[in-house]
């Protein structure tokens, strides 16, 4: 057997011999393991309010993710055929980006943050973008892609529980927190801190 960096004494042997004693790690891991919970973070909601305080929840969190999305379902569809459709859209997402730049820039200007609405601004562009397409027949392309991935981005709105295990649906609709005692919310068990 070769010692590849290590030196031996004469007549010792390389291989401890075997413990008498029980291993204590292997019994904790069992305990750790008959612990474990897998937590799904898909869930259908309980009543039509915890489903409709999902999607707000959803819209606000994943906003940003679900705007790309459908954003690049529409850049894909025009890629084939509408060249110029394209470079307005390329265009619009430029002028998108760098006034949310300019917010982000400048955090303490009375006009960007006060005087001019940012959902205002958003929601104008969005328009712009749509006449656009519109004006260079690339419509048929905006419906279908808004037909896509609308669907797609609401079952993803209403079936995606938050992070937080510990807030009740329920309590959340109702603008409350749900107590860290032993309780039930939805298909998750939830445990106290203090015991655990």
């Amino acid at each position: 057997m070769a010692s590849y960096g290590t030196m031996q004494r004469p007549g010792t042997s390389s291989t401890s011999p075997p413990s008498t004693q029980p291993d204590d790690s292997k019994d904790s891991a069992r305990k750790k393991r008959n612990d474990f919970k897998l937590l799904c973070p898909f869930n259908i909601p309980i009543s039509p309010e915890a489903a409709a305080v999902r999607i707000i929840r959803n819209l606000r969190y994943f906003g940003l993710y679900y705007t790309l999305f459908v954003w690049i379902i529409l850049f894909i569809s025009l890629v084939p055929r509408r060249k110029v459709s394209l470079i307005f859209l390329v265009v619009m997402t430029i002028v998108t980006s760098l006034y949310l730049t300019l917010l982000r820039a400048l955090p303490n200007s009375v006009v960007l943050h006060r005087i001019i609405d940012k959902r205002l601004v958003l929601s104008l562009l969005a328009i712009g973008t749509a006449v656009e397409l519109i004006f260079t027949r690339a419509a048929i392309h905006l419906f279908v892609s808004l037909a896509c991935g609308i669907p797609i981005v609401l079952v993803h709105a209403v079936l995606r529980v938050s992070d937080d295990l510990f807030v009740g649906e329920e309590a959340c609709a109702a603008g409350e927190l749900v107590p860290l005692v032993h309780g039930k919310t939805g298909d998750v068990d939830i445990e106290s801190p203090a015991s655990v």
